[in-house]
């Protein structure tokens, strides 16, 4: 799949199960501020969808200020909507300043925010429909490294950044009676170096080795597909990333493996439904250089009642 300007549009698709977001991540370890946010658009392609948010703030380890919120009302017009300003949920909002280059979001929390803009300082890295990855998730789409400046806002304490971050978008029909968890893992490693990482577990999975991974080395602003990336993640007792390790096998034919290990600085843990999110950010250490990232695992469980986001860590 190649990207370009048209799929910078939020679209929807004919089952009521397809889902279109993009996603926001940044790390400011100077200012020890990092956040996310997310906003999505689902329903099908109908008169009107459904708009969905989720945001985190943390200052330190501490979790700072938190949204989640779903199924918000949005009228569709022709089975789309114009832009991404369109579409707001959970106290997030995005736009489109330039097409595959530049970016805003916002976060307007009771307790904590920011304002920031996005700027690409790498091309896509594309999971293409046909991947793996992709196929087993129902889901495709591109990540872009990003330089990031602007405002977070801890109670009433403003923050300026400068740091890196991530711009994600993906769209597709995910099927959770499928999957057992999936993972995505992004490490920012200055200007020019970050490894983004997606595994896949299917529903009838016995082991870790039968995830599906697909992964990424962003060199000099290029995307590099990895050949055979590894990844290796230590838990506590509530199934939370603590740890990880990262082997990066870059070609089919062997070679020396490139290698990565980070642990967590901050993380919160979302209900939502049947599924539970732990979302965390780690500091990651790759050959002599040292920097932030998201890790995620979402998975499947069983829970009673409705979903909300647990403060921890």
């Amino acid at each position: 799949m190649s990207v370009s300007v048209a799929d910078e549009v939020p679209r929807a698709g004919d089952d009521p199960a397809f889902r279109d977001a993009v996603t926001f991540s940044f790390g400011d370890p100077a200012g020890s501020v990092y956040g996310l946010a997310r906003v999505g658009l689902g329903g099908g392609a109908s008169a009107s969808g459904s708009a969905s948010g989720f945001a985190v703030v943390y200052a330190g380890d501490t979790l700072a200020g938190a949204s989640t919120e779903a199924e918000v009302a949005v009228e569709v017009a022709a089975g789309t909507v114009d832009s991404w300003a369109a579409i707001s949920a959970a106290d997030v909002r995005s736009t489109v300043e330039t097409p595959l280059a530049a970016w805003t979001v916002t976060y307007d929390g009771p307790e904590a925010g920011f304002a920031l803009r996005f700027e690409a300082v790498s091309a896509p890295a594309v999971l293409d429909a046909e991947d793996p990855v992709a196929h087993a998730g129902g889901m495709e789409g591109y990540e872009q490294l990003c330089s990031v400046t602007g405002t977070v806002r801890v109670g009433e304490r403003r923050v300026g950044v400068r740091c890196l971050g991530q711009r994600g978008h993906l769209w597709g029909t995910p099927d959770w009676s499928r999957i057992e968890l999936a993972r995505t893992l992004s490490a920012w490693l200055g200007a020019d170096r970050a490894v983004t990482l997606t595994a896949l577990r299917p529903a009838k999975a016995k082991h870790h080795d039968e995830e599906a991974v697909a992964g990424f080395l962003i060199d000099g602003g290029e995307p590099l597909a990895i050949f055979d990336p590894r990844l290796s993640t230590t838990y506590d007792g509530s199934l939370r990333q603590r740890r990880a390790g990262l082997e990066l096998w870059m070609q089919e034919d062997g070679g020396l493996a490139r290698r990565a290990a980070g642990e967590v600085l901050c993380g919160t843990t979302v209900d939502l439904g049947d599924l539970r999110l732990n979302s965390a950010f780690f500091h990651w250490r790759m050959e002599g250089r040292e920097g932030t990232g998201r890790y995620d695992v979402l998975r499947r469980v069983r829970v009673d009642g409705g979903g909300g986001v647990r403060r921890r860590r």
